[in-house]
C-alpha cells in the first residue's frame, strides 16, 4: 500500500535536511550602554515628523511621531567610545500622553558586534523613573534574540534639549 504525503510536508522535510543553518547553543548577553539623545538644536538627534513648526517637541501630545538615530557610547559620557545607533521611531501612544510606543534597532558599529542589531520595541511609560522594553529579534551576533531592556534617564540639559539614557539589556540569543 503506497503512502501519500503532501508536497508541502515533503518541502519542510528537504528544507530541515539541506539546510546550513546552525544556530548552536543559546547565549546570554548583558550589556549597559548610554543614549546620547538630542532633542533640539542643529544636532538634533530626534526630531517630530508630525505637525509641529515651532520647533518644539511635544512628547506628550497624542499621536505625535518622533524619528531618532541616537549615538549610544559604552560610557556615561558624551566623548566615550562609540559602540552603536539608535534608529526608530516613538510614537506617543497614550491619550493623556503618559506612554509611548518605541521601536527602535540597535545597529552596532564597534568591533564586538559590528553588523549585528538587537530589535527593541513595546510601550515605555515614559515619566517613570525606569521604562521597560522588550526585545524582540535580533541579527548577526544576536540572531533569534529575545529578553528585555530597561531605560533610565540619567540627566536632561533643558537649555541645550540634551538626555543620557542609560539602557541595561539582557538577551538571549544565538
Amino acid at each position: 500500500m503506497a503512502i501519500k504525503l503532501p508536497i508541502s510536508l515533503i518541502f519542510i522535510a528537504l528544507f530541515f535536511t539541506f539546510s546550513n543553518a546552525e544556530l548552536g547553543l543559546i547565549k546570554e548577553t548583558k550589556m549597559t550602554t548610554y543614549f546620547q539623545d538630542y532633542s533640539g538644536g542643529p544636532n538634533a538627534t530626534v526630531i517630530e515628523i508630525t505637525g509641529q513648526s515651532n520647533g518644539l517637541l511635544s512628547f506628550t501630545k497624542f499621536g505625535a511621531i518622533f524619528c531618532t538615530d541616537d549615538p549610544i557610547t559604552e560610557g556615561v559620557e558624551e566623548s566615550s567610545a562609540q559602540i552603536a545607533r539608535a534608529q526608530g521611531i516613538y510614537v506617543t501612544s497614550a491619550l493623556d500622553g503618559s506612554n509611548t510606543h518605541v521601536l527602535i534597532s540597535i545597529v552596532f558599529i564597534n568591533e564586538e558586534y559590528k553588523g549585528s542589531t538587537l530589535e527593541l520595541q513595546g510601550t515605555s511609560a515614559q515619566f517613570e523613573r525606569v521604562r521597560e522594553v522588550a526585545v524582540v529579534g535580533g541579527t548577526g551576533k544576536f540572531r533569534l534574540a529575545r529578553g528585555y531592556a530597561t531605560f533610565e534617564t540619567l540627566s536632561y540639559d533643558h537649555a541645550s534639549h540634551y538626555a543620557v539614557i542609560q539602557c541595561n539589556i539582557t538577551a538571549l540569543h544565538y
